[in-house]
């Protein structure tokens, strides 16, 4: 992997050369600041904020992070410069970019840059710094983006492999482009690619990546590429977003960006059928408008402008929402651990005591927490599997737990197994090591602890995401 990040030099001549070469590879000579690697273990408080802005036939994308501090990844097409980039960052009282990150200099990424530049640069507080993959593109749109850099003296970065974005509370690991670059320096599968995780959380940005720089993400990453949320290869196109990429991220939900008649066929039928095999739900710009994705570190919430169909191959059924819709997205549904589900969908009842209906039987089962053994005998770590806690079903009927989830404070979580079932006045003991499961014992497959010896808090879910129990400890 690359090591840390090249600082490109933003003085005059630089840029010219900058802008006749194949790529800006100039290290800093002047001792300047570098970008310093994320935490890799992110404090989960407050929300991380998602924003995929509907910009046709191009892409944009704005983060907020939980301490307020911004991201933006491209900026729309050149044809509009920036018109419903700045439009949607202005509405969202957007006045600072902390990170401006272009994932590959082709018109329909950096269209808005040299507007959100000079937009920032003179009429609110500034770009902190841009991070660019390194590989020039001989338009006009490529130097209007570097003369506002040159300009307004922006700090920008070649930004490769390995390298890392210091966004507050936020991890962000840069997974590409390698270093060499992929095919000769190809724009597209040289794109930056980004996974930003907060606490149980992650979004896998792709750029424009395509069939080559999917494998080689898939070959070096696995699954490290997992990710709760993934934005779509270029825009849908039938060679990304491969079936191997996907089953490496396997992706609760993925975000198309593209134009509703798009001349390039954006989305795929390809692609869509590939979504539509693993049953991803998938949300589209050009149907759904703006899709703001919160995450409060353990699920995430999904907002559109539009409710649309969100079945991959039911995509065109929905109607086109028009640029520069002003509508607030409304919240459609939640991504957790366990699917998407759908924010209208009916939850199971709650019994009074904690406890949820069964509807087996004449009777009903009730969940309740029996016991909490947080502090395992000698070292928590190294003996994961006498820390556990006991689930016990004190009602009269039994209790199917398929697809349920647990989880502590912190926003660890755990799926119990499809046909899991609790019989009345039965226990079930949930270890938070490895082990084989049986009807009475399962195992989380932590390789760390789980519950806090100093007091925690049991929460379990539902499959429609509905809290069933929910108890503290000390």
């Amino acid at each position: 992997m690359a090591n840390s990040s090249r600082t490109l030099l933003i003085i005059c001549a630089g840029l010219v050369i900058l802008a006749g070469c194949s790529a800006p590879t100039a290290p800093a000579s002047d001792g300047g600041e570098s970008p310093q690697p994320a935490s890799g273990d992110a404090t989960v408080e407050g929300t991380t904020e998602v924003h995929f802005i509907n910009v046709g036939q191009s892409v944009a994308t704005l983060i907020i992070g939980p301490t307020g501090e911004t991201m933006l990844i491209d900026s729309g097409h050149f044809n509009d410069d920036g018109e419903y980039v700045l439009q949607y960052l202005q509405q969202q009282n957007i006045d600072r970019i902390d990170y401006f990150v272009t994932s590959h200099n082709d018109a329909d990424h950096i269209g808005g840059n040299a507007a959100v530049i000079n937009y920032f640069e003179t009429e609110a507080d500034g770009i902190g710094a841009v991070y660019d993959p390194g590989i020039a593109a001989g338009t006009e749109t490529y130097s209007e983006y570097l003369d506002a850099i040159e300009q307004h003296e922006v700090t920008l970065y070649e930004t490769r492999e390995g390298d890392s974005i210091p966004f507050e509370n936020v991890s962000v690991q840069v997974m590409g482009p390698p270093d060499p670059y992929l095919e000769s320096e190809a724009r597209n599968e040289n794109s930056i690619v980004l996974k930003l995780t907060y606490g149980q959380t992650s979004f896998l940005f792709t750029g424009d990546a395509e069939d080559d720089q999917e494998a080689y993400l898939v070959e070096e990453y696995g699954s490290q590429l997992r990710a709760t949320v993934m934005k779509a290869g270029h825009h849908g196109s039938k060679t990304s977003t491969s079936g191997a990429l996907l089953d490496a991220a396997q992706p609760q939900a993925v975000i198309i960006s593209s134009e509703f008649d798009s001349r390039y066929d954006h989305p795929n039928e390809a692609t869509l059928q590939r979504l539509a095999e693993r049953d991803i739900a998938t949300y589209w710009t050009a149907t759904q408008g703006h899709v703001v994705l919160t995450s409060d570190g353990a699920q995430v919430t999904v907002a559109t402008q539009r409710s649309a169909p969100t079945e991959p191959m039911r995509l065109r059924d929905g109607s086109p929402v028009e640029l520069g819709t002003t509508t607030d997205a409304e919240r459609r549904a939640t991504i957790t651990g366990t699917g998407v589900t759908d924010a209208t969908s009916t939850a199971t009842p709650v019994a009074t005591d904690g406890g949820t209906d069964s509807g087996a039987g004449s009777g009903e089962g009730t969940l309740a927490l029996k016991s909490v053994n947080a502090d395992a005998e000698g070292s928590d770590r190294d003996n994961l599997n006498d820390e556990f806690i006991v689930l016990e079903n004190t009602g009269d009927g039994s209790l199917d737990l398929s697809r349920w989830t647990v989880s502590d404070e912190a926003g660890a979580t755990y799926t119990i197994p499809d046909g899991t079932t609790l019989a009345a006045g039965a226990t079930l003991t949930i270890h938070s090591g490895s082990g084989t499961d049986t009807e009475a014992d399962l195992y989380w497959g932590s390789s760390s602890p789980i519950w806090n010896n100093a007091g925690d808090t049991v929460i379990v879910s539902d499959e429609n995401d509905a809290t069933v129990l929910r108890e503290a400890y000390e």
